[in-house]
């Protein structure tokens, strides 16, 4: 049988050396490939997750899929930036800064990337944010309950309300206890499709530290740019934060990761974010596989 060379590099983002941050898995690809394969090969890398990139002629934009071990993800911040600041890397090494079109299932995104002193940081547009209304009372106990919380956790006179800037995460504010927050129960995804999220994100509102998981509560992701956006916007809503101001969440302390994600809220009647951090090269190679 014939086979299929696809290189790859790991990359981590949102992180100020190698082996800290997010890890990502990207792959390169010359010809198409069928989504069952890019699972398999995630979870071949077993990375939190990969993302395959495919150029469009001679312009500065890529076609990209997102995947995790389980399924694949119409958005998702860390493997937009690390992809960003790859393809700076082998596509423009010459240039001190390229723009970039990367274009997801859930639209096109345009990501800056900046080559300074040596080091990659790549900044994402992630649009105008969808606001939600705060959800209602009825669910917060079982929310609560569902991680590992309880009500005087809350910060007072914070709202949980879900924002979206591509994916929709509920916003869970924190006064104490993120170190003991964690998804505790089965079906939790249905839960959140009750309030209309994806994820939840539990943030320590005055720490500025966040904290979320898949929805089986077994995998903590390590820095989440989707959600970064979506917690900036929260923070900026309800006063805790300005317009234009660069807010930085630190995440990952509790799985040996710690990372930084900053991010930027402008705009008036509608907020926009972009979301910004550095991208560390880890490696390179080549997988042989049967077409």
């Amino acid at each position: 049988m014939e086979n299929v060379q696809i290189s790859f590099a790991l990359v981590d983002v949102f992180a100020h050396q190698p082996l800290s941050g997010n890890g990502l898995s990207i792959f390169s690809l010359v010809e198409d490939i069928s989504g069952e394969l890019m699972l398999s090969i995630t979870q071949e890398m077993r990375q939190f997750e990969s993302i395959f990139i495919q150029k469009i002629d001679h312009s500065p934009s890529f076609t990209v899929r997102i995947f995790t071990m389980e399924e694949e993800l119409p958005f998702a911040g860390h493997p937009l930036i690390g992809a960003a600041a790859y393809l700076h890397h082998k596509s423009y090494p010459k240039q001190d800064e390229v723009m970039l079109s990367l274009i997801t299932q859930s639209g096109e995104v345009s990501v800056r990337s900046h080559h300074i002193a040596g080091e990659y940081w790549a900044e994402m547009d992630q649009g105008v944010a969808k606001v939600l209304p705060p959800i209602s009372e009825k669910y917060i106990e079982e929310i609560l309950v569902a991680l590992n919380l309880t009500q005087a956790d809350l910060m007072p006179d914070l709202p949980l309300q879900v924002i979206s800037t591509g994916l929709p995460y509920l916003i869970v504010p924190l006064r104490q206890n993120l170190q003991h927050a964690g998804v505790v129960i089965k079906h939790f995804e249905a839960l959140l499709a009750k309030v209309g999220a994806k994820f939840v994100y539990v943030l320590d509102v005055h720490r500025r530290e966040g904290r979320t998981w898949d929805n089986d509560g077994r995998v903590e992701d390590i820095a989440t740019g989707s959600a970064a956006g979506p917690a900036a916007v929260y923070m900026t809503l309800h006063g805790h934060a300005t317009v234009n101001e660069t807010i930085p969440f630190k995440q990952g302390q509790y799985v040996g990761r710690p990372s930084e994600i900053f991010a930027t809220v402008s705009g008036e009647s509608q907020w926009s974010v972009k979301v910004r951090g550095q991208v560390c090269f880890v490696g390179e190679g080549t997988l042989t596989l049967p077409r």
